[in-house]
């Protein structure tokens, strides 16, 4: 028999539902686990315990009364430590929010609530987004449930690490460059980026605005589509967010992947990747010509900009958005006498982390004064030239793939101390982040040495349902999705 652990959010809902198991024998299965495992993986940083377990029983109540639950009925759903829980400890992974409670609580959680599901607990990140491997935490690095000494990837590595070791069937994550779909890969699930304002960034703490994205980590493609219905639409509290509806469609509905031109964009696919990553895409390749897909080469020639532009323009608004830690208002307040300058200061310096003062002392340079056009403003053209390269390069094909990483899961502390090393592991990911288009990472095979391996899939804007519908077919014909990590 199937241990619960090893079933999909879709399948536990439905198990829920009709009464076979109860909610709280889910969410007391899950809190088992993460007591046994979590120790050693480090993928959450809190989790609620007898608050999980007491709003397990409301849904149970809910059901005994007749009630509707929705569909995500009972089923333990992580989530990042930068989306806000009221009166809860949200800390973005930083000393310098380590005692702060919200007072409201993100769209996306209440929606997840909403819909039935039991909040789990907090995942581990890079301090404030701001990382490829969950190094830069204040709380410590998470491990990769597949090989302990290697990094799960990053800002989303608890998240990814918690689902990969089944944890917990679903975690929400954020994804401002590759956030979710590089640990995604590193740990071999699913990883779902929706177009930029799908869904309500309203209590996610912010990084970069014009990149900051909720997404998804899932175990299959299926259980993302699931999310995503649950968590789309337009939301008063977030001014970016779409209007208009996310389109009713099956993910199942597509046998195959006949009638569709899939575009392979030489940037994306051959130049930096390490030779183990080549030939696994080699076979996802061969595998979509062999469910009918018509394999298009084309280009997005302005990639080539991708990284600097991004961290340009990342490290640009993270220095603005950043500039509420003082001190002052709430947060880490440094020990100093004197002036207000000291005092920030000393807040500053002590509440955040290295990586994060290297970003922001990079953005700040980047809009100073004589160099905001320079810098700020040249890149914002680089990225309006990237959105055309996706604009004619979907011109001519329905979808687009690449691998999602240039290189497998990495040891921990091998790159930590090389920042352009680490900025290079998003190199894949961040031109879908620029342009705001919605991307999909699934595991498509593992090296030599065990590891994952993801298959990037891109489409045009407000395209999830063709993106979710040609993962699922991809998914549905291999099984490189099934293996587990940990017993």
């Amino acid at each position: 028999m199937t241990a619960l652990w090893q079933l999909s959010a879709r399948q536990l809902a439905r198990l829920v539902q009709s009464g076979e198991v109860s909610a709280r024998e889910l969410a007391r299965t899950f809190l088992d686990r993460v007591d046994r495992l979590d120790p050693a993986l480090r993928a959450f940083v809190d989790h609620r315990g007898e608050r999980a377990l007491a709003d397990a029983d409301a849904v149970d109540a809910a059901l005994a009364r007749g009630e509707p639950v929705g569909p995500l009925a009972g089923v333990p759903v992580a989530w990042k430590d930068n989306l806000v829980r009221r009166g809860e400890v949200t800390s973005a992974g930083s000393r310098m929010l380590a005692s702060y409670r919200s007072p409201f609580t993100a769209t996306a959680l209440q929606r997840l609530e909403a819909a039935g599901a039991v909040l789990l607990g907090r995942t581990n990140m890079d301090e404030f987004g701001m990382g490829s491997s969950t190094e830069n935490s204040a709380h410590g690095p998470t491990r990769n449930p597949w090989q302990p000494d290697c990094v799960p990837g990053g800002s989303s590595g608890g998240s990814a690490a918690a689902v990969a070791a089944d944890l917990c069937p679903l975690a929400v994550g954020s994804d401002t460059g590759g956030s979710v779909r590089q640990p995604a890969a590193l740990c071999g699930v699913v990883g779902l980026k929706p177009s930029y304002g799908r869904v309500s960034r309203s209590g996610l703490i912010a990084y970069a605005s014009s990149l900051d994205c909720v997404g998804v980590l899932a175990r299959t493609v299926d259980d993302a589509a699931l999310w995503l219905r649950c968590t789309a639409g337009s939301d008063p509290g977030d001014p970016t967010s779409a209007a208009e509806a996310l389109p009713e469609f099956a993910v199942e509905a597509r046998p195959d992947l006949r009638g569709l031109r899939i575009g392979l964009p030489w940037e994306l696919n051959g130049p930096g990747l390490a030779d183990e990553i080549e030939a696994v895409l080699a076979d996802a390749r061969a595998q979509l010509r062999t469910l009918g897909a018509e394999l298009v080469e084309c280009s997005l020639p302005h990639v080539s900009v991708a990284v600097p532009t991004y961290y340009l323009l990342a490290m640009a608004e993270a220095a603005s958005n950043l500039a509420r830690y003082d001190g002052v208002r709430y947060g880490f307040r440094g020990a100093a006498s004197g002036s207000c300058e000291a005092m920030t200061t000393a807040s500053r310096s002590s509440g955040f982390g290295a990586e994060v003062q290297r970003r922001l002392l990079l953005g700040t340079f980047a809009l100073s004064c004589g160099y905001q056009d320079e810098y700020y403003g040249k890149a914002t053209q680089a990225r309006e030239r990237l959105r055309e390269d996706f604009r004619r390069a979907f011109a001519g094909c329905d979808l687009l793939v690449s691998p999602t990483s240039p290189v497998p899961a990495f040891p921990l502390g091998s790159r930590i101390d090389d920042p352009l090393a680490m900025y290079l592991c998003d190199a894949l990911t961040v031109p879908a982040s620029l342009a705001g288009l919605p991307a999909l990472s699934q595991p498509c095979g593992r090296t030599a040495a065990g590891l994952p391996v993801g298959l990037q899939w891109m489409a045009p804007p407000r395209r999830e349902d063709l993106l979710l519908q040609a993962a699922h077919v991809f998914e549905r014909h291999t099984d490189h999705h099934l293996p587990r990590a940990l017993p």
